[in-house]
């Protein structure tokens, strides 16, 4: 391959963070002459410093899409388990032990090298506004999102019923992350773009590297969790919650953090910590 190619994803990337850059600048601007600082706001007031750009098209979203969704099914089989021996007590330490032991092992290295051809590919049609979108999700769909829906169901509900719902939901969001991180631990697969450096020309990758571990995601388990919460709560809007959490994954994708099946495990390790909690706090009877 000659040195051509490898340059011009890497100026139209670089051109694509400098906008990002000043849009971030902008928002901390914004919130500065407020008198607050983006670590003490709001994660209602963080979006509204820093709305998102144009994200990306359903057509985009959907190449990531079907193997997310099948794993609703399969967490529900893998919960049921759980619920035979624990029924509806809580107990979420035990709960995060036993989960982390239901994912399956990372995909074959023959399959993750599938994998990587597509990310290459979409790598080789990355756009700045691509990169921009990318790059508000990775940043905003950690918590904030999901924080700014929940917001917007409370508006609705009691005083206390939204503050236990939003406890909740900040549980849902601390369980995914801190289950997705002893996974990565323990299973050591590395991030596409440590795997090949050229997909992030913006990020140094030592000789030797292996983490960033990708596998499972935890914006993928974040994403499940709180789509699975929200939306058994609020039903109406689960197209929404959906929608968001395709846009996410998608971006992981899209910026080479991830393999399709980091995606598909994040999915499934959030799916159970959204079931787990629904049920043991009250929101669903306990499956048969």
């Amino acid at each position: 391959m000659t040195s051509t190619p490898r340059r011009r994803p890497a100026r139209r990337y670089l051109a694509a963070v400098v906008a990002a850059v000043i849009a971030v600048v902008v928002g901390v601007a914004v919130s500065a002459t407020a008198g607050s600082s983006p670590a003490n706001m709001s994660a209602t007031d963080r979006v509204k410093a820093h709305p998102p750009p144009q994200l990306f098209s359903d057509a985009q979203v959907f190449t990531a899409r079907g193997s997310v969704d099948a794993q609703a099914a399969t967490a529900s089989r893998l919960m049921r388990s759980w619920w035979k021996v624990h029924g509806t007590t809580v107990d979420d330490t035990a709960f995060l032990a036993w989960v982390e032991t239901q994912l399956p092992a990372p995909p074959s290295a023959a399959v993750r090298r599938d994998e990587m051809r597509e990310v290459k590919a979409l790598d080789a049609r990355r756009t700045p506004a691509g990169v921009a979108a990318a790059s508000w999700l990775e940043a905003y769909g950690k918590k904030d999102v999901w924080k700014l829906y929940a917001h917007d169901q409370r508006e609705l509900l009691s005083a206390k019923t939204g503050k236990a719902d939003k406890a909740e939901l900040k549980l849902i969001l601390k369980m995914a992350k801190t289950a997705a991180d002893a996974l990565g631990t323990k299973d050591q697969q590395s991030a596409p773009y440590v795997i090949d450096p050229t997909l992030r020309p913006d990020h140094t990758v030592k000789p030797g590297q292996v983490c960033p571990c990708s596998y499972p995601s935890r914006h993928a388990a974040r994403a499940a969790g709180a789509r699975t919460f929200l939306g058994t709560l609020s039903p109406h809007r689960l197209a929404d919650y959906r929608w968001m959490e395709g846009q996410i994954d998608f971006s992981r994708l899209y910026m080479a953090g991830h393999v399709q099946s980091d995606l598909d495990a994040g999915a499934l390790l959030g799916d159970m910590i959204g079931q787990y909690v629904l049920v043991t706090r009250g929101h669903l009877a306990m499956p048969s």
